[in-house]
């Protein structure tokens, strides 16, 4: 299940032998980042295969907004907005993600060609969801969830935020196993953002590996999330806006590949997909005992 770099595999999804990258497809008019852009079914199919050509490994189609405020859709619209482009994708030859909280949704996208289900409620929202997941044989993500955010950052109380995200997560992890689905087809996903501040996100991203220690594959979704502009604000204090985090967002998915992240998700692929392949190779150029190669004759002296 783990390579000798320590990344897991996930079992029904391909091995791409380095930290994947997780193109977004928002398939919504209110994404916190680029809602509309892509909302209409032949802009949303050709953003994602445009995503893949940039180095996208596989793609997360979600029709639902869930940033902090968003109102739920109906069952009836996420799906007229999913499906089409999950089954447009799916004809070309991509490996799918669908990003849902709804049973239904998920059932009816991995009918149509998506491989994966990518529940941030971690099978919480919807009662029938961890039984569809299980009845199919999916990977399934299971993210760190506290609720729904339409009142807001809800609970985002911690005395120690990774010890707490961690034991969450793992009593998640338990319920998902002993709803069915398989042990090598669950992901861990820390859920940065949600219900959580800055600095609980750079703790749980300055210690993966505890997360990592829950003993399946992690995923990182850092991608232009407001801790960032955080961490960029001006000497005024003013962030970024979500779009001119990019930069920031890759050097976050660098730092998640040198730290064993099976993937990380992103809206803008170019630079992510460098900097794990960077992180990859470095990571390739270390000895079994994790200490770098000897210089040897070649490049020993260098260049300037």
């Amino acid at each position: 299940m783990s390579n000798r770099s320590g990344h897991l595999h996930v079992s029904g999804l391909p091995h791409w032998g380095r930290c994947a990258v997780m193109g977004v497809v928002n398939v919504t008019p209110d994404s916190f980042s680029d809602g509309g852009r892509w909302f209409d079914t032949t802009t949303a199919v050709k953003h994602g295969l445009d995503l893949v050509a940039q180095g996208a490994d596989l793609i997360d189609v979600g029709g639902e907004s869930t940033r902090p405020g968003a109102t739920r859709v109906d069952e009836e619209e996420e799906l007229k907005r999913v499906i089409p482009v999950v089954r447009g994708l799916a004809s070309e030859g991509v490996t799918i993600s669908v990003d849902t909280m709804r049973a239904s949704v998920a059932e009816r996208s991995l009918a149509a060609g998506a491989a994966l289900v990518n529940d941030v409620s971690g099978g919480l929202s919807d009662p029938g969801m961890i039984p569809a997941v299980a009845d199919a044989g999916a990977p399934f993500v299971v993210m760190h969830w506290r609720g729904l955010l339409e009142g807001g950052n809800v609970k985002g109380v911690y005395a120690d935020v990774v010890t707490e995200v961690v034991d969450e997560l793992r009593a998640r992890v338990d319920a998902v196993l002993e709803g069915g689905v398989a042990a090598d087809r669950v992901i861990v996903d820390p859920g940065l953002g949600f219900s959580k501040g800055p600095d609980h996100d750079l703790a749980l991203l300055a210690r993966l590996d505890r997360l990592r220690a829950l003993g399946h594959p992690l995923l990182v979704a850092a991608s232009r999330k407001r801790f960032l502009g955080h961490v960029l604000a001006g000497p005024d204090g003013a962030p970024p806006p979500a779009r001119e985090r990019d930069a920031a967002t890759a050097a976050v998915s660098a730092l998640a590949a040198q730290g064993g992240a099976w993937a990380v998700r992103v809206h803008e692929v170019s630079a992510t997909a460098d900097a794990v392949r960077v992180a990859h190779a470095v990571e390739s150029a270390r000895t079994p005992d994790g200490t770098p190669p000897a210089s040897g004759a070649h490049g020993a002296e260098g260049t300037r």
